[in-house]
């Protein structure tokens, strides 16, 4: 049987202060990451985006600028070993802070400076999603 990469979605999400969201996660050897998750057939990116920071964080984003894409092939840090992800990363902004409540996928959250945020156990992809969202913030 074919085996294909799974594709992904991750929120870096931006409140007003500037500070953004880590969750940590046991599916990442307990190193903080942002919300996220699989893409499901006929869910757009978007509609993904919204749906698995809702089901993570119970927050509701708006969706802004793509990130990059990054790319994750059999990841020891990765609680399944035999796993090859294409993850799409994008700028969130809240519509409304609502209250946080994680799912089992966290086990803790964090408001943090995203330069602060560089200095934490942040797992690597996660940590280059916050490195290019510097850049693109800093160029405007």
């Amino acid at each position: 049987m074919k085996q294909y990469p799974e594709v992904t979605v991750g929120a870096l999400i931006v409140d007003e202060n500037g500070e953004i969201l880590l969750i940590r996660s046991h599916k990442w050897s307990n190193k903080y990451v942002v919300p996220g998750g699989h893409i499901e057939i006929g869910e757009t990116i978007e509609e993904t985006l919204k749906r698995e920071v809702k089901e993570e964080t119970n927050l509701d984003i708006e969706v802004g600028e793509f990130l990059g894409v990054q790319e994750s092939i059999f990841d020891e840090t990765f609680w399944k070993k035999e796993r090859h992800f294409i993850f799409l990363d994008f700028v969130c902004r809240l519509k409304r802070k609502n209250e946080i409540k994680l799912n089992y996928e966290a086990q803790e959250y964090i408001w943090i400076k995203p330069e602060k945020a560089l200095e934490i156990d942040v797992e690597p992809y996660t940590k280059k999603a916050i490195e290019r969202y510097i850049e693109v913030r800093d160029r405007k």
